[in-house]
């Protein structure tokens, strides 16, 4: 259950599918008054949502899986509609009282603790091994005119914490553009809705001469069979998700730094930095290793290990 986000929506996803569960989708968007008052003030949670919203009806699930500020009171309504039996697992920090929920699965950059509480490095994800050989592929045609070695190039864009100015966008591209001169690397990019036209627009402009594809948005999205194809992965900083799937491969990431931050959001990439798995991005390529990220299989397991004991 979520908003829709993508980003949300794949958290919920990802462990879904590291159960080995066949899941069913419910996106919820509240309605006023309620989307402008904290969960703990929803009355009739059940019935705060849009007409375009999924329904929240019996029969109630064995497990559900939810994420995002819009479910938390939901949540906790099919909890207790269910007398229990609904075994609930809420991703990231709800922002109410952990004990309404079966378990709570939150970053460990959310400084979250409790008895019911499973800490992450960072987002839970659908990236699997099996995943990215299939997607590579499926894709590795369209991209065997590329030289390697490969650099996958994931861009978000600004967000409530970061800003992707267009002076840093600049720079990324004489960066990538430099760096593709100098060791012949072909360069496989993709951006996200929040990138915007014109940041593609630089990017085609300034990699015009070095060889590159960058992904349109049209057909079937290609991002697992650029991190799977991918040597290399540079990634933006303004998405957890997208750096915990990058440092998922054990592949070495570089991140780009963005303006802005916060601390939670340093405390992530500080974490990562210093335990070798992330370097920032300064436009040179080099070779480490280090323990693939696998919080997604982690989750799964814990919750395998709390649904036997009960």
């Amino acid at each position: 259950m979520t908003d829709a986000k993508p980003g949300m929506e794949n958290q919920c996803l990802g462990l879904a599918e590291a159960l080995g569960l066949d899941a069913v989708r419910k996106h919820v968007y509240p309605r006023a008054p309620w989307k402008y008052l904290p969960p703990g003030l929803w009355l009739a949670p059940l019935h705060a949502f849009s007409a375009n919203s999924d329904p929240l009806v019996a029969p109630w699930p064995d497990i559900l899986i939810a994420t995002g500020r819009a479910t938390v009171a939901a949540s906790i309504a099919i909890r207790r509609a269910s007398r229990g039996r609904t075994f609930t697992v809420q991703i990231q920090n709800p922002g109410v009282a952990f004990r309404h929920f079966d378990l709570v699965i939150p970053p460990r950059h959310d400084n979250c603790a409790g008895a019911n509480v499973f800490l992450t490095r960072g987002a839970l994800h659908r990236v699997t091994a099996q995943r990215l050989a299939a997607e590579a592929a499926r894709f590795a045609p369209a991209l065997a005119h590329l030289p390697r070695p490969l650099v996958a190039v994931l861009i978000g864009g600004s967000n409530k914490i970061y800003r992707l100015t267009p002076q840093i966008l600049h720079e990324l591209a004489d960066k990538l553009a430099a760096m593709s001169r100098a060791t012949g690397a072909g360069l496989a990019i993709t951006l996200s809705r929040r990138s915007g036209a014109a940041a593609e627009a630089v990017l085609r402009d300034k990699l015009a001469d070095v060889p590159n594809v960058i992904w349109d948005g049209k057909g079937d999205n290609p991002y697992f069979a650029y991190l799977g194809l991918a040597d290399h992965i540079v990634v933006t900083a303004d998405s957890v998700s997208m750096v915990s799937e990058a440092c998922s491969t054990g592949k070495p990431v570089y991140v780009i730094e963005l303006e802005g931050g916060s601390q939670k959001f340093n405390r992530f990439h500080q974490e990562l930095r210093a335990d070798g798995i992330t370097r920032e991005f300064s436009g040179q390529l080099a070779n480490w290793h280090y323990a693939p990220l696998n919080d997604t299989a982690l989750a799964a397991a814990e919750v395998r290990r709390r649904l036997a004991q009960r």
